[in-house]
């Protein structure tokens, strides 16, 4: 059933119960307007013979009173409202009255006599010789009620067909914004957020349209948004797999050649330390270099991709990148503090919390001046939490533009990604440091088991 309809039912029904109140405060009216009318003939009418009877009574030169009464009544003829009958001693008619012609044409529905005529009332009068018997009737004034209201009734429907049509009309015309409305959601439903509403005359409609078309950018800037993180996501797949192979050509090509080098110059040493130590300390020389090579290599490999990743998964990874960072840095003091369960969490979670934690210590590490680094990390079955804070000199936040900072952004970008929260949070320059907070949702992200 559609909203025209509704509306145009409506109206409807509520013009009808007009007319319906209004047919019955009119019929009431003429009831008692009908019901004053006869009552007050029929008084007039009594009274005027009474005074005739009391006369021929007074008078008895005139002659009996029921010949009286006929001559009067003959020569007074028809009397509306009223229905007087004479009849002398044996019961034998002596005078009826004429029957009403007024508006005899007009023949009214026996419902509405029903309705509208009042109580018959009959006065009976003994008079000499005679019986006079005058009865109330209101079948002229019936007729010429029914007439009025007929013409009333004709006007009132004629006005409710006309009032549906105009309003039908009109309800085309202002529901007509609603049919591009629902076109246009329809649309975007179906995924055309280029959909756009125009103009409409109506304010309330105007606005549904203008917040029709604000939710579509809306929509079209998120759905942007989440193809541009669905984008970068698969960048740092490639990357990271790219990163992995880096990892392992570097483990498996030049470690043999770095560790073949050195077990060369070592065999040389062996060979030459007691004949010719020149040549034996330049092969020593070539030993250490390429234990330098190797902890370097290694060391680039570790920054490449954790070999702890896919062999003992995310914590242990974790707790191996803050033991190597406290080696490198003893002056600073770096923690890892673990609450909670950790499920299995998949490929992709893992390395983005892995990532996210490397890129946050060192902008610790680098400038922040800290003393005290600390990553905490918190887990249930349905989401984690990972905070890193330092006591450090802190930034200005205000001041900040984070789409500037690179580290800032790739870490918000993986979170994202995500689909979960980032929050920065530090005082101005000078200040107790900065806290990083991030929440993931483990059900949305969780979509690749694997071990941590």
């Amino acid at each position: 059933m559609s909203l025209r309809f509704r509306l145009n039912l409506l109206v409807t029904m509520l013009s009808l119960a007009f007319l319906l109140a209004a047919g019955a405060v009119l019929v009431r009216d003429t009831k008692d307007s009908i019901r004053e009318r006869v009552e007050a003939a029929m008084r007039v009418t009594v009274q005027l013979l009474d005074t005739v009877i009391i006369s021929s009574a007074i008078n008895p030169s005139l002659g009996p009173t029921h010949f009286v009464l006929q001559d009067f009544l003959k020569s007074l003829g028809y009397v509306r409202s009223s229905r007087i009958e004479l009849y002398d001693y044996y019961h034998t008619p002596l005078y009826v009255s004429p029957v009403s012609t007024f508006k005899t044409e007009v023949i009214p529905p026996q419902w509405f006599t029903r309705l509208v005529a009042p109580k018959t009332e009959v006065v009976t009068r003994r008079i000499r010789f005679g019986t006079l018997i005058v009865t109330s009737s209101a079948d002229g004034s019936v007729r010429e009620a029914w007439s009025g209201f007929r013409q009333l009734m004709l006007i009132g429907v004629g006005f409710f067909v006309l009032l549906n049509l105009l309003v039908y009309g009109l309800l085309s015309h202002a529901l007509r914004p609603v049919r591009h409305i629902l076109r246009g959601i329809n649309q975007i439903e179906q995924g055309d957020l280029t959909t756009r509403l125009p103009r409409f005359s109506l304010p309330e409609f105007d606005r549904i349209g203008i917040s029709l078309n604000q939710m579509a950018v809306s929509l079209d800037a998120e759905r942007q948004l989440e193809e541009s993180r669905h984008l970068t996501q698969l960048i740092q797949q490639h990357i990271e797999d790219e990163r992995r192979s880096l990892a392992r050509e570097l483990h498996d090509e030049l470690g043999q050649y770095v560790t073949a080098i050195k077990t060369f110059a070592v065999a040389i040493v062996n060979k030459t330390k007691d004949k010719t130590p020149d040549i034996a300390a330049n092969a020593q020389t070539i030993v250490a270099a390429a234990n330098h090579i190797y902890d370097g290599m290694h060391n680039i490999i570790r920054q490449l991709r954790p070999a702890a990743m896919d062999n003992m998964g995310l914590i242990e990874t974790l707790r191996d990148m803050v033991a190597n960072y406290q080696t490198q840095h003893p002056s600073i003091e770096i923690s890892l503090q673990l609450t909670g369960s950790f499920l299995p969490m998949g490929e992709n979670v893992n390395i983005n919390l892995y990532r996210i934690v490397q890129e946050a210590v060192n902008n610790a590490i680098k400038h922040a001046q800290a003393s005290t680094i600390t990553v905490g990390l918190a887990g249930t079955a349905t989401h984690l939490s990972l905070t890193i804070q330092d006591d450090g000199i802190g930034m200005d936040m205000c001041a900040v533009d984070q789409t500037q900072h690179f580290g800032l952004l790739g870490m918000r970008e993986r979170v994202q990604a995500l689909h979960g929260q980032f929050t920065v949070t530090s005082l101005e320059k000078g200040s107790n440091g900065t806290r990083l907070d991030i929440q993931l949702p483990l059900s949305e992200t969780t979509e690749n088991k694997g071990n941590t």
